[in-house]
């Protein structure tokens, strides 16, 4: 079992404290109340009578009874009792003149101090040393072992410590956990009521006291033993109530920043141990994650305020982590960067996190991850016309997704009316992911023995392609690279042989009738694509015939698809 090194200190923070309900994920770097996985008040069955703690038995379910040192029930000391007891010492009590009504006093000042509706009913267990106790004896022990509901714990202690006669000698309790008999201390430096007060009750010393430190429990019982330090019977006066026994387990909290990102950046995945309120240590806490699929690290630079803290990539997509938290820490993180070439949405929750010590499992974490948006598309011929639009013919289209695939149509031939005629068409439209991470979107349209306008305009075959390409970057997908090209064969426009590559946008008039550009391009999607059309016809009717259109175009998750 990992041990913390603790000193104990007074907690006014915890004073009435009562058993929490379970840490939560949700709030990491607020430290919750630790969870009193045992309470002794010393009340049960309890009125004005005093009781030795040997012959007191606590409250059901677990009815814990209770041994002491000799020297510790003898001498005035190891009684319960209260204000209320009676003016006159139990028979063999051995406290002498005027000590019994002190030690009910300590009873009293403990109940004020922890707000009970009633302090003179309140029940401690006191003790006004009329001699030499001894060092290192054991003042309260657990006789039996208390039900833990977990193993893999970090337990602790507080308790509300009176002292009187500060002047001298003070009580010096220190507080063990007990595995069988093996004896696991939960501070190096002991509870000294008359040094460290939460506050002064009648001229009593008076605090609530947790180790600042803790034990990792393997187990799933353990004991109390309670030890005075002080061997003199010379002061050594004080008493003690509501022994808590804590799980102050620390809280494991994910969280993803950025929450979205490009496709291939780093997102920050933080892992944050909240310590519970008393802010004792918590050493030697670990886990295991399974990262999900998709996600992996990005590098080992991993960062860590743990002392101890620790980030091991293992087998398959897991991570283990693990670290230390200082005494007084409130929280502290282990981080690194993870990054998807997938876009998707990520999330890790507490069914991932595996093989856990010494942590509460955790709420859910997402990050998103966005890719280019493929926008390909072509068409063979598309006339555009107030009173007779035909088309898009033969279209092709992969678009308004960020997922790889194509798209393809044919057709043998096909007329235009009195426009002309088309022979052999072939389409087609990709999206494309390579192994680096490179998108490219592609279109390309072709036709075979074209004839337009009475064979005015005409060509062997045109073919049109169009792409756009981001290379990914170790900061995501590169800026947008566009391509366009027309190859015109066999062009003759009014008669007149056109070259087969003319540069983009070439106008050429049509006398009486209207004219037609050429390997027309035209960015669209605010650069992020291109549209180029073989040819572009537009007659003094208002009629226009655009023939072998390809759009490319990688487009954000932002912008408008089908581009404009």
């Amino acid at each position: 079992m990992a041990l913390a090194a603790l000193t104990a200190v007074a907690l006014t923070g915890l004073t009435g404290l009562t058993p929490a309900a379970a840490n939560a994920p949700g709030s990491p770097g607020t430290p919750a109340a630790p969870v009193a996985v045992f309470t002794e008040d010393f009340e049960n069955g309890q009125g004005a009578q005093p009781t030795l703690l040997t012959d007191y038995t606590g409250a059901g379910p677990v009815h814990q009874t209770y041994t002491a040192d000799p020297a510790w029930l003898r001498n005035c000391n190891g009684y319960l009792t209260s204000l209320d007891a009676p003016t006159t010492e139990p028979a063999g009590a051995g406290c002498g003149s005027g000590a019994w009504s002190i030690v009910k006093n300590l009873a009293s000042a403990l109940g004020t101090w922890s707000g009970a509706a009633d302090p003179a009913a309140n029940h401690a267990v006191t003790a006004y040393t009329q001699a030499d106790p001894g060092g290192g004896k054991v003042q309260l022990q657990t006789a039996e072992p208390i039900p833990l509901p977990a193993a893999n714990r970090f337990l602790t202690f507080s308790v509300d410590v009176a002292a009187t006669s500060c002047y001298t000698n003070a009580p010096l309790l220190s507080f063990y956990l007990l595995d069988g008999q093996t004896a696991l201390p939960t501070s190096t430096a002991p509870i000294n009521a008359c040094a460290n007060p939460g506050s002064v009750v009648g001229g009593v010393s008076v605090g609530t006291y947790a180790s600042n430190g803790s034990v990792l429990f393997s187990g799933t019982s353990a004991g109390i033993r309670l030890i005075n330090d002080q061997a003199s019977g010379n002061g050594n006066d004080g008493a003690f109530d509501n022994v808590r026994l804590l799980d102050a387990t620390p809280q494991l909290d994910l969280g993803f920043s950025p929450a979205t990102r490009p496709v291939g950046a780093p997102a920050t995945l933080t892992f944050t141990l909240t310590n519970t309120s008393e802010l004792a240590a918590k050493n030697g806490w670990s886990f295991t994650t399974a990262l999900p699929s998709g996600l992996r690290l990005t590098d080992d630079a991993t960062t860590t305020t743990c002392g101890n803290g620790s980030l091991t990539a293992g087998a398959g997509n897991s991570v283990a982590v693990g670290g230390d938290l200082a005494a007084g820490q409130a929280s502290c993180t282990v981080t690194a960067h993870v990054t998807s070439t997938d876009p998707g949405t990520y999330q890790l929750c507490a069914g991932a996190v595996t093989d856990r010590v010494g942590i509460d499992p955790p709420g859910c974490a997402s990050v998103t991850f966005t890719a280019p948006v493929f926008d390909a598309r072509s068409n063979a011929a598309r006339v555009y016309s107030p009173l007779l639009p035909l088309g898009p013919i033969a279209p092709s289209a992969h678009s308004c997704t960020t997922a790889p695939g194509s798209d393809s149509h044919g057709l043998v031939s096909t007329g235009l009316g009195t426009l002309g005629s088309l022979g052999v068409i072939s389409t087609d439209a990709s999206g494309t992911v390579g192994p680096d991470g490179t998108r490219t979107a592609a279109a390309h349209a072709s036709i075979a023995h074209l004839s337009l306008l009475g064979g005015l305009i005409s060509a062997d075959a045109v073919d049109t392609s169009a792409q756009a390409r981001s290379v990914l970057t170790s900061s995501g997908p590169g800026p947008v690279s566009l391509q366009g090209t027309s190859t015109l064969t066999g062009l003759r426009v009014a008669g007149v042989a056109v070259g087969a590559n003319p540069p983009p946008n070439t106008t050429v008039g049509l006398p009486l009738v209207g004219s037609v550009v050429l390997n027309e391009q035209t960015a669209i999607g605010g650069g992020k694509g291109i549209t180029v059309n073989a040819l572009h016809v537009t007659l003094l009717t208002g009629v226009q015939l655009t023939l072998g259109t390809a759009t490319a175009a990688l487009l954000s998750s932002t912008d408008t698809c089908p581009a404009v």
